[in-house]
């Protein structure tokens, strides 16, 4: 084998279609364009997201301007909720079940807001300084 004997596969080329070279090509005449028509002119173009006249998709839907979609996903639990909880360690399913925080709720954050009497074990969820302040003064304690 020499380099100027190499070349490609069988079949890794293709000759390139040439179009509008009389009707014995299989593609004369028209040149694969069709009777008539925007298409079959030169310089015919329809602009981005046209749809042949009807409403375009980017008209149809509903202007949302900037509305978090993740805004629902952290629940606020204030402290005066987890008095409501009987549970030893208190974790987002636990305060899920407690109907505290809703079922699609991702994650919870404590907020400073009421007074907590006894001492909670919290465990993946999120404060606020002042909360975590709190919780620590009743001999509460964090865990991730």
């Amino acid at each position: 084998m020499e380099l100027n004997n190499l070349k490609p596969g069988a079949g890794a080329k293709h000759a390139k279609k040439r179009v509008g070279r009389g009707i014995g090509s299989g593609l004369g005449k028209t040149a694969g364009r069709g009777h008539k028509g925007q298409h079959s002119r030169a310089g015919g173009y329809k602009k981005v997201g046209f749809e042949g006249g009807q409403m375009p998709l980017h008209r149809r839907l509903p202007k949302r301007g900037f509305v978090s979609l993740s805004a629902t996903d952290t629940a606020q639990v204030r402290l005066s909720d987890l008095d409501k909880i009987a549970a030893g360690e208190i974790d987002l399913l636990v305060l899920k079940q407690a109907g505290v925080v809703p079922a699609i709720a991702k994650s919870a954050k404590l907020i400073l807001s009421g007074k907590v009497e006894r001492a909670v074990k919290l465990k993946g969820i999120a404060a606020t300084k002042g909360a975590r302040a709190a919780i620590e003064a009743a001999g509460g304690t964090f865990s991730e």
